[in-house]
Parts: structure tokens; C-alpha cells; sequence
């Protein structure tokens, strides 16, 4: 899938970029619940996320009441 056909947003997460999104949509990531199941490590190791995303989607959870797995 080509980044230019990933939705510039998905689910309830943030916009985060689209490599970002289609690293989360490739592991099957839609949602903050599912996001707040990995590991800030776990996220960056996917190609495409970043520090920034990450960041981003920290702020989101926090927001929301959950946080990464440590």
C-alpha cells in the first residue's frame, strides 16, 4: 500500500502522518486502545514511526486516560 492511498487520519488516533498511519494500519493498529497495548519501543520500530508520532500519540493517550506499555 502506498502511503499516498493511507487515510490522512484513522480510527480515534491523532494525525500522525501518513507513513506513520500505515506502519499502525499494517500491524492492524485503528484505535488508542490498541495503541496504549504496545510499547513506545514497539511503535518506533516500525518503519515509518518515528520519535514525532510517538510523541503525538503519547499526548493523545494521555488525553484519553491510558498510557504505552512499559
Amino acid at each position: 500500500m502506498s502511503t499516498r492511498d493511507v487515510p490522512a487520519q484513522i480510527g480515534d488516533l491523532p494525525p500522525i502522518g501518513r507513513p506513520a498511519n500505515s506502519a499502525l494500519l499494517e500491524a492492524g493498529i485503528t484505535t488508542l486502545a490498541q495503541v496504549a497495548a504496545r510499547s513506545r519501543r514497539e511503535l518506533l520500530a516500525m518503519h515509518g514511526v518515528g520519535p514525532k508520532a510517538v510523541r503525538i500519540l503519547e499526548g493523545a493517550l494521555e488525553e484519553s486516560g491510558l498510557a504505552f506499555v512499559e
